[in-house]
């Protein structure tokens, strides 16, 4: 009796276990509400950025330049946020090339901030700020993406290094066979020594072209929202309103003044009209008659 028993009370409790993980999957499976729409705003920044195939466009430096617009007081905040998020990065895969902020008019501030980013993951940090932004309310005003087909400038650079570095033996193989005059032979040596920066030249471009595959320029702008002249992104009628109330509180009490150190005076001048009246009153207006 007693085994059947402890049988039933382990039955229970591995059954109570069962239900406990079933509630504990559940609740980590299901996103809270604040999760799904953190993941629907980073969805729809993505699909606003364009999707580029590294694999498929090999070679190809690529530019991306966002225009964010948004409320000029936030717009420090935002590009804090972006350059943050650039340093978490580090620097082997995101630099901060420039930094700019300013007011080009009263209440107008705009600002920008390049980055140079891993190439595999530009699109994504595109989208996470795009994400930021909104999260500020403000909005993507503009984005684009612009190509540069440096693989192929790399190659005809190499070719013209490959032609000037032939020329250049061309030429030295020229000068070891002799029977040159000076003229000739300082002739000869110039245009190799102008060959050679030739290919000076060429191998700097190269670096520059392997740089810009190796890192993607990204450039966010930021255009705030501006405001009335004067008042900026103040409330217009708030204003007015605290000002009519100032207004009519210090003409009220420019009448209780006045009135207070004008009053006495006139209750003065109006008790000596009543009785000059009274008096007025009291006196006989003519001669009284004889009496028989």
């Amino acid at each position: 009796m007693k085994t059947k028993l402890l049988a039933g009370a382990m039955a229970l409790a591995l059954i109570g276990c069962s239900e406990k993980a079933a509630e504990d999957n559940a609740s980590t499976d299901t996103p809270s509400p604040a999760a799904e729409a953190s993941t629907a705003a980073r969805d729809a920044a993505e699909e606003a950025v364009p999707d580029i195939g590294l694999n498929a466009t090999p070679g190809i430096a690529f530019d991306y330049s966002y225009a964010f617009r948004l409320d000029d007081d936030r717009i420090a905040k935002v590009q804090s946020e972006h350059a943050a998020a650039c340093e978490m990065l580090g620097t082997a895969r995101c630099r901060i090339a420039d930094i700019r902020y300013g007011k080009v008019r009263e209440n107008e501030v705009e600002a920008q901030t390049s980055f140079k980013l891993d190439p595999g993951i530009a699109r994504k940090f595109g989208a996470d700020a795009i994400a930021s932004v909104e999260k500020a309310e403000g909005v993507l005003a503009d984005a684009s993406v612009a190509g540069e087909d440096v693989g192929s400038q790399i190659e005809q650079s190499q070719q013209r290094s490959a032609g000037a570095a032939a020329e250049i033996e061309r030429l030295e193989g020229r000068l070891k066979q002799g029977g040159l005059d000076k003229a000739e032979r300082a002739e000869l040596l110039a245009q190799i020594a102008g060959l050679r920066g030739q290919i000076g030249d060429e191998r700097a471009s190269r670096r520059a072209g392997e740089a810009k595959i190796a890192m993607t320029s990204v450039v966010f702008n930021y255009v705030g929202n501006g405001g009335l002249p004067g008042i900026g992104h103040k409330n217009p009628f708030s204003n007015a309103w605290t000002t009519l109330l100032g207004s009519g509180g210090t003409l009220l009490s420019i009448i209780l003044v006045a009135g207070a150190a004008i009053l006495p005076w006139a209750l003065l001048a109006a008790l000596i009209v009543f009785l000059w009246r009274k008096f007025r009153r009291g006196r006989p207006t003519g001669p009284s008659a004889p009496t028989a």
